[in-house]
C-alpha cells in the first residue's frame, strides 16, 4: 500500500523559474521501487533530473584543473561576479543565464589580462573580482527590486524552478563545455601542471588560459538554478578533492570525482524533494559527505 502527500504552494513551476515550489513528500510503501518511479514521471522531476546530473558531470570536469592549479578561489570568483550578472539581466529584461556567462566571461578574461601583465599577484586581482563583483551584483540588485524574482534561487539553488527552456541551455552549453574540455585534455593538463614547460614545449598557453577561464565561466552559467552561485564552487571542488585522495592518477581521479558529483547530485536531489530542503545545499552537503566518506576507505586501502 502506498501512502503519499505532495503538496504545491504556488502556481506551476513548469511555467517560471522565478516560482518556488513548496513539497511535502511522505511514504509509506513495501516497495520502494514504484514510488521512485512514480516521482520520476513528475515533469518537473524529469527536468531537475536532467539539468542536475548535467551540472554534476560539467563541475568536476573543470573543477579538477582548478584544483590542480591551485586556483580554487576562481570558482567562488566567476560565481559572486555572476550574480552581477544575474542583477544585469533582471534591469535589462533579458535571461538570467546567457547574461550571467556575458559578465563572468568579460570579468574572467580581465582576471587572466591582470594576471598575465603581473602587475598584482594573482590572489590579489581573484580577490578584488571576488568582492567587486559581490558588491556590484548587491548594488544592481537593489535598483531591481521591483522586479518579480525570487533572488534566493539564484543564491542557493532550486532545481525544482527549471523550465524547459532552462534544461535546453543548460545541455547545450554543458555539452560544449564537456567536448571543449576532452578536445583540449592534454594541453589543459600540460598547462595546470606548469605553464612554463608547456610554454617551452610549444603549446598557445595564453590562449589555453583563456579557454579553460571562459569554461569554468560556462560552468558557473549553467549551474546556478541547480546549487545556487554561491555554493557551485563547492560542487566544482569538493568531489574533485575526495577523488584525490585515492591517488590514483589524473584521469581516474576525474572519473572518481565525475561519479562522486553525480551521485550527490542525484541523492541530495532526492532529499531536497522528499525533505523539502534547499536542492543547492542538500547536494553540497552530499558532496562533503563523500569526501569524508572517500577519506575513510583511502586510508584503510593504505593501511592493507
Amino acid at each position: 500500500m502506498v501512502t503519499r502527500l505532495v503538496t504545491f504552494r504556488g502556481r506551476n513551476c513548469a511555467t517560471s523559474s522565478t516560482l518556488r515550489t513548496r513539497i511535502w513528500f511522505i511514504i509509506t510503501t513495501p516497495n520502494m521501487l514504484n514510488s521512485i518511479i512514480e516521482v520520476l514521471s513528475l515533469s518537473f522531476m524529469q527536468r531537475a533530473l536532467v539539468v542536475g546530473l548535467m551540472v554534476g558531470l560539467v563541475a568536476p570536469t573543470i573543477g579538477i584543473f582548478f584544483v590542480v592549479r591551485r586556483y580554487s578561489s576562481m570558482a567562488d570568483t566567476l560565481a559572486h561576479v555572476s550574480l552581477a550578472g544575474v542583477a544585469v539581466s533582471l534591469l535589462a529584461g533579458t535571461a538570467a543565464i546567457p547574461t550571467a556567462l556575458v559578465v563572468s566571461i568579460m570579468s574572467v578574461l580581465g582576471i587572466e589580462q591582470l594576471r598575465e601583465n603581473k602587475t598584482l599577484p594573482a590572489e590579489t586581482i581573484v580577490s578584488l573580482f571576488l568582492f567587486g563583483g559581490l558588491a556590484l551584483g548587491v548594488v544592481l540588485l537593489s535598483l531591481a527590486h521591483g522586479h518579480n524574482v525570487n533572488i534566493v534561487n539564484y543564491l542557493f539553488g532550486n532545481i525544482l524552478t527549471v523550465t524547459t527552456s532552462d534544461v535546453w541551455n543548460i545541455v547545450i552549453l554543458g555539452g560544449v563545455v564537456v567536448v571543449t574540455t576532452l578536445v583540449c585534455w592534454r594541453q589543459f593538463f600540460a598547462i595546470s601542471l606548469d605553464e612554463d614547460t608547456a610554454r617551452a614545449a610549444g603549446l598557445p598557453v595564453k590562449l589555453l588560459n583563456r579557454v579553460l577561464a571562459i569554461l569554468g565561466a560556462a560552468t558557473i552559467a549553467i549551474a546556478m538554478n541547480v546549487v545556487g552561485v554561491l555554493l557551485i564552487g563547492a560542487l566544482m571542488v569538493i568531489p574533485v578533492l575526495a577523488a584525490m585522495q585515492f591517488k590514483v592518477g589524473f584521469t581516474r581521479t576525474w572519473l572518481m570525482a565525475v561519479i562522486i558529483s553525480l551521485v550527490s547530485v542525484a541523492l541530495g536531489l532526492g532529499a531536497s524533494y522528499a525533505l523539502d530542503l534547499a536542492s543547492g545545499g542538500s547536494i553540497v552537503l552530499v558532496a562533503i559527505l563523500g569526501f569524508i566518506l572517500s577519506t575513510f576507505c583511502a586510508k584503510l586501502m593504505t593501511n592493507r
